[in-house]
């Protein structure tokens, strides 16, 4: 059997051509920020949203060019996460770049919940944010490799991976083998000219966690402030791009010197 290498992928679309973009949980917050920055570089978006839809609908009537359009689908649902591809690519003859950002964060301290509640927000959390996004990367890979395209997929993981979730222990979990997951794929996918790439955020100022943005979080960068959700979706650009292209495999930390590693 010849080396995947042999079948020279085609390059990703030039910087100035439209590349067609799938970002997972773009209703609101990271998610709305990084398909804006995408629709700004030129590119065409899919809108994916799963309960959210008039936050979605929102995000998609404030994007620039035209040509996107939202997607709805419950990617803690395998069959629903392969009608979503099937619809997309019904809709779009290739897709380039997915990015994994739809994720559920559902407190559960451990004194605090009861073993049945723990078994549920434990296996809901892994549903969407493990299993939701190692299914959307393979449909999205299995594409990319039977057409050739030389794609990126760019997962959204957490500084919580490695700085801890306390009340949260599911979710931490679950960015830990997000991250792992990337980089496994992007061994894998290597040879087919595949990029994939993960970023890791500490406190975003966004809708989900407005309440938790207390003067001691925002101390927790010496830049004494938490991210804006354009800084993320600056880097998911960046990672996505073909020139980003040796930093595939990479974890990059987007917390503002708040975690160090």
């Amino acid at each position: 059997m010849s080396s995947p290498h042999h079948h020279g992928p085609e390059p990703a679309p030039a910087p100035d051509q439209t590349r067609n973009v799938l970002v997972t949980g773009a209703s609101r917050g990271i998610g709305r920020a990084i398909a804006t920055s995408f629709a700004q570089n030129g590119d065409r978006v899919i809108v994916h949203h799963h309960t959210r839809r008039e936050e979605a609908e929102h995000t998609l009537a404030h994007l620039p060019g035209k040509g996107h359009f939202l997607l709805q689908a419950d990617l803690a649902d395998p069959q629903a996460t392969a009608d979503l591809f099937t619809r997309v690519l019904t809709s779009v003859d290739h897709l380039h770049v997915l990015v994994n950002n739809a994720a559920v964060n559902l407190p559960h301290p451990l004194t605090e919940t009861s073993y049945t509640d723990w078994q549920d927000l434990w296996r809901r959390t892994m549903d969407t944010n493990v299993f939701g996004a190692a299914n959307a990367s393979y449909l999205a890979a299995r594409h990319m490799i039977d057409q050739g395209i030389a794609g990126r997929i760019v997962n959204v993981g957490s500084r919580g991976a490695y700085r801890g979730e306390p009340d949260h222990p599911a979710y931490g979990a679950s960015k830990a083998a997000l991250h792992s997951l990337g980089q496994s794929l992007a061994v894998a996918l290597a040879p087919y000219g595949i990029g994939v790439a993960s970023v890791a955020p500490g406190f975003v100022r966004t809708e989900r966690v407005a309440h938790r943005l207390t003067d001691a979080v925002r101390a927790d960068s010496p830049f004494g402030r938490v991210a804006s959700p354009e800084e993320i979706a600056d880097a998911v650009l960046h990672l996505a791009s073909p020139r980003a292209l040796w930093s595939s495999g990479a974890v990059l930390d987007v917390n503002g010197a708040s975690h160090l590693r």
